[in-house]
């Protein structure tokens, strides 16, 4: 079901917001050559404990999990993309690092992703990171009222498009709000004019999350990971967003 928020409500999630992206700063100044992904799921756990949040991702156990979760950060390395399980892996010269970080506070959600560089770049990992980013203002730009899910959808996949690359669209964005996934379903590429209409109240992720050469991906033995057919790297941007009637508002800006 998708659900509509209040002016209210929707000030009322911005705190949640603000953290998520306060976390997210942390943990992109904290990303170094010799850090463990471990530290930095205790850096967030962390802070979530002197908030006074929740994480979302503790106990979070879907249909395509293996387990409950059990840490509270994404931690996606190199060819991981998505879902990548915290474990004892200190970052290397040149890894391309995507962290994914939702959390609750007072009762609402809000969810949020970044790639990275540590150490010396590989200039196609930053031409990635850029195109991911853009895909991602894109479809931030499109949520107005009036415009539909295809709207935001097609927005994003005219970058990608433009430099060349496949979109997967088995994980996309997603409703909002006292959980961290509800309706509707926001893919990374669609048709422009389709889908639910935009309207005030509504609160999303918008997320796309991209692969040098290849749309396939599959599960690492972890049960979680989520790796690229071809050893082919990824990046991920996200946002919450709240349309309302002034225009996208981006409760995650960092």
């Amino acid at each position: 079901m998708i659900e509509l928020r209040t002016p209210t409500q929707i000030e009322q999630m911005k705190p949640a917001g603000r953290f998520v992206a306060d976390v997210l700063l942390a943990l992109q100044e904290k990303a170094d050559v010799g850090v463990n992904l471990l530290e930095l799921d205790e850096l967030a756990r962390q802070m979530i404990k002197d908030r006074g949040a929740e994480s979302c991702y503790i106990d979070y156990h879907p249909s395509f999990g293996a387990s409950p979760f059990g840490k509270v950060l994404c931690t996606s390395v190199n060819d991981a993309v998505l879902h990548g399980l915290p474990h004892d892996y200190e970052l290397q010269d040149g890894d391309l690092l995507s962290v994914d970080f939702a959390a609750s506070v007072d009762g609402w959600v809000s969810d949020s992703a970044l790639s990275v560089v540590v150490g010396t770049p590989r200039q196609e990992d930053l031409d990635l990171i850029e195109t991911t980013t853009r895909a991602l203002e894109a479809g931030v730009a499109a949520a107005r009222p009036g415009n539909r899910i295809g709207d935001i959808s097609a927005a994003i996949a005219s970058v990608a498009h433009a430099k060349g690359l496949k979109i997967n669209t088995q994980f996309g964005g997603h409703g909002v709000g006292r959980t961290m996934h509800g309706d509707p379903h926001v893919p990374n590429d669609g048709r422009a004019g389709r889908g639910f209409k935009l309207q005030p109240g509504l609160v999303i992720a918008i997320e796309p999350w991209f692969l040098h050469t290849t749309d396939e991906i599959f599960t690492d033995p972890d049960g979680w990971t989520l790796r690229s057919a071809d050893k082919s790297r990824g990046a991920h941007m996200e946002h919450t967003v709240a349309v309302t009637d002034d225009g996208p508002l981006v409760l995650t800006q960092r």
